[in-house]
């Protein structure tokens, strides 16, 4: 994958529904590099799919955070199993450095954003936690 190949997914990125014609303009490309260099990164494996991002998607979690957990000693797996049970817990990530685990957060309000943060500060393991909310979205993977 080369420059180009990043910059037409980075337009598809941005308006998965841009016509080749458009992805052509904005690239500075011809109609048929753009949908050849389409076919072949479909092709190759590297475009999978395409989706749809709904409103609702994006209003599911109006409270955002990431909370980094300090975890004692070996009782990372029962912690994380704890934390995959919870239903606001979205994503949970291992991670190197200070922190053992990453967890992101989604709720309605602060108020269940505090709650679900004193209940993992509660669970028997976890020593140490520091979170912070997310504002915006600069950029997403979507």
């Amino acid at each position: 994958m080369d420059e180009t190949d990043r910059q037409l997914i980075s337009a598809l990125r941005h308006d998965g529904r841009a016509s080749v014609s458009d992805l052509a303009t904005l690239l500075s490309l011809s109609r048929a590099t753009v949908r050849a260099r389409l076919d072949r990164l479909r092709q190759s494996g590297e475009v999978v799919g395409y989706t749809v991002v709904l409103r609702q998607d994006t209003a599911r979690d109006p409270v955002r955070a990431l909370m980094m957990i300090g975890i004692e000693g070996r009782g990372t797996d029962r912690v994380i199993r704890l934390l995959s049970g919870l239903p606001q817990v979205r994503g949970l990530h291992s991670t190197n450095g200070r922190w053992d685990v990453i967890a992101e957060l989604g709720t309605d309000t602060l108020e269940a954003l505090d709650d679900v943060l004193s209940r993992i500060r509660k669970i028997d393991g976890v020593t140490q936690s520091e979170t912070s909310l997310l504002l915006a979205t600069r950029k997403s993977a979507l």
